[in-house]
């Protein structure tokens, strides 16, 4: 049998969502299959924080070789990665005061990023209920808002639309809430085209097989032909790899190897794993993971 009559059923392809100049989705095949004609490639983003203060992993520091957001945000758009995400780690205690250096921000800086880019909230209601809509109206062009979820997106939804930007929608792993925001986020105004899934997950060692599995299910289903669960997938492997002490902590044993390599390895690890499952953008931390996955994705060697 030729590889060419090698083929899986499908009923709906994933749909294609378009970012200035990317292609997001569109897949008609498993992860790294060439079946059904697909030809569609993950996306790797690299990931840096609004504010860079000493939450930020020391390893991390060392792999950017940079003291300010600005530096990071040079480094990144010169990258071998397809698109930028900026994470406004910021709190309720300080959201308001930085309202206008956020404007500002995105005015003059944002905006000479010649790479496409995710603005990303910092995972707290009260902030982000403030902020997304902020970055979504003051955005210097379309780019990815990140993320409503139940208890937000009916605020933040309208604004997603109305500046006609892609909006990630995160449901905590379980592929019936993902449908049912999906919806809900249509009924208020979303485009389907315009809306990525965030499943949710945990890192290597915290809860990686959950996030493996859902994102399988809705890949399935979405084949399968629910056309409410078709969207493009993203995971934000960073985040989750660098809770976990094996990949920020110094004090194990000689066994467990190098620092630096055990750090990039356990985000490596969690990126090949979600793009095996099949995500459609990978959001890493780390500037060597982001090297070693784009090698990867063009099968080659590190």
């Amino acid at each position: 049998m030729n590889k060419s009559d090698i083929h899986f059923a499908i009923k709906e392809k994933i749909r294609e969502t378009k970012l200035v100049n990317l292609k997001i989705g569109g897949v008609s095949a498993r992860s790294f299959m060439e079946e059904n004609e697909n030809n569609a490639q993950p996306l790797i983003a690299i990931e840096i924080p609004y504010i860079l203060d000493n939450t930020y992993p020391e390893v991390l520091k060392e792999q950017w070789d940079c003291l300010t957001q600005e530096q990071m945000l040079t480094k990144a758009d010169k990258s071998n990665a397809d698109i930028i995400s900026i994470k406004f780690n910021l709190t309720e205690e300080n959201i308001d005061n930085n309202i206008e250096k956020i404007k500002d921000f995105l005015k003059n800086k944002v905006s000479k990023l010649t790479k496409p880019f995710i603005l990303r909230g910092a995972n707290n209601d009260p902030v982000d209920l403030k902020l997304l809509p902020i970055l979504a109206e003051f955005a210097p062009k379309e780019c990815i808002i990140s993320f409503a979820q139940e208890s937000t997106y009916e605020q933040i939804v309208p604004a997603a639309a109305k500046y006609n930007h892609i909006l990630v929608l995160r449901s905590p792993i379980d592929i019936n809430l993902a449908k049912e925001l999906n919806i809900l986020s249509i009924d208020k105004g979303m485009q389907p085209d315009r809306i990525l899934i965030d499943p949710d997950m945990g890192g290597l060692g915290y809860g990686l097989d959950y996030g493996y599995s859902i994102i399988e299910k809705i890949r399935q289903a979405a084949f399968d032909g629910d056309t409410m669960l078709n969207m493009p997938i993203i995971a934000f492997i960073g985040e989750e790899s660098y809770r976990a002490k094996e990949a920020k902590s110094d004090t194990f044993c000689e066994q467990w190897g190098d620092y630096k390599e055990r750090a990039a390895m356990w985000e490596i690890s969690g990126a090949s794993a979600m793009i095996s499952a099949g995500a459609d953008i990978v959001v890493l931390w780390n500037p060597t993971s982001v090297e070693a996955m784009q090698k990867v994705l063009k099968g080659e060697k590190s």
